[in-house]
């Protein structure tokens, strides 16, 4: 299927969308809700401690965007880890153990300077109110932001988090504690992207220590609000629902399904007519 055209050139929708992003370091480039930025659709709340990083996303901001020095957690006071690879930087301590089973890690996940830092609850940053999509990446503290922030995740319609399969730092929570969580918070997985797995030393696949094989290591995965239950979502929670999961992750069944519950409940044709301009890029 040919890449749908933009949402918003098929339908006239209405939105204006809130993104919070935990973690916003602009290392893995171009973040997912970027097309809604280019569309105008979209207010950004980004969050990053790395001072220089956050001297960086100043800079490169637009008018709709915010980013704020903050860590983000429970709230209290924590150690944070600076690692050789600042990717890896966390709340969390790495774990040699798991990370010497590949290649890179130790080197990559040394830590080289600890500082103590004062966390914030997501619930207690005014400025995030109304979220509508949660991207968040901070290297294993995942669950301790979203258990800390029962406001915020009662009004998000979609959320993208990364998750591990192995410990990567110690004590971490896994893939399957987060699952968990956010399933009894009203969410469903959709999908992982990427899905990223990684060579078991000692092989070496073509020289390249980034090759993945047989090992899944970590995910991003795309969460949504359980599709079973839309009826806690109003008109307007449903038509931004649409307009994040066609634009950021060309999710059209998703969108169409969504799409089809609003004309259900409001008497629109929205529905019929984002599916005939999908299926005639088929």
């Amino acid at each position: 299927m040919a890449a749908p055209p933009s949402i918003f050139a098929i339908l006239d929708l209405p939105v204006a969308i809130k993104v919070v992003d935990i973690g916003a370091n602009p290392i893995d480039g171009e973040p997912p809700y970027a097309p809604l930025l280019k569309a105008g659709r979209a207010e950004v709340v980004g969050f990053e401690p790395n001072l220089q990083a956050h001297a960086v996303l100043q800079q490169k901001k637009e008018p709709r965007e915010t980013y704020l020095p903050l860590a983000i957690g429970d709230g209290k006071r924590h150690t944070l880890h600076h690692c050789h690879a600042p990717g890896m930087t966390s709340l969390l301590e790495p774990n040699p153990d798991v990370l010497a089973l590949f290649h890179g890690f130790p080197d990559w996940g040394r830590v080289v300077r600890t500082e103590a830092v004062d966390t914030v609850r997501l619930d207690d940053v005014a400025e995030t109110a109304g979220l509508d999509l949660l991207k968040i990446d901070i290297q294993g503290a995942e669950l301790m932001v979203f258990e800390n922030a029962p406001r915020r995740l009662a009004e998000a319609l979609v959320i993208q988090t990364e998750v591990e399969f192995l410990e990567m730092y110690r004590g971490q929570p896994l893939y399957g504690d987060v699952e968990r969580f956010l399933r009894a918070q009203g969410f469903m997985l959709h999908r992982f992207e990427p899905l990223v797995s990684r060579v078991v030393k000692p092989l070496v696949l073509g020289g390249d220590i980034f090759a993945g094989f047989t090992q899944l290591f970590w995910a991003d995965a795309i969460f949504v609000r359980d599709l079973t239950r839309l009826g806690g979502l109003d008109d307007g929670q449903l038509l931004r629902a649409a307009a994040i999961l066609h634009e950021c992750y060309k999710a059209v069944d998703l969108a169409l399904h969504i799409l089809l519950e609003h004309d259900r409940r409001a008497g629109t044709a929205l529905g019929p007519r984002y599916l005939q301009a999908i299926t005639a890029r088929a």
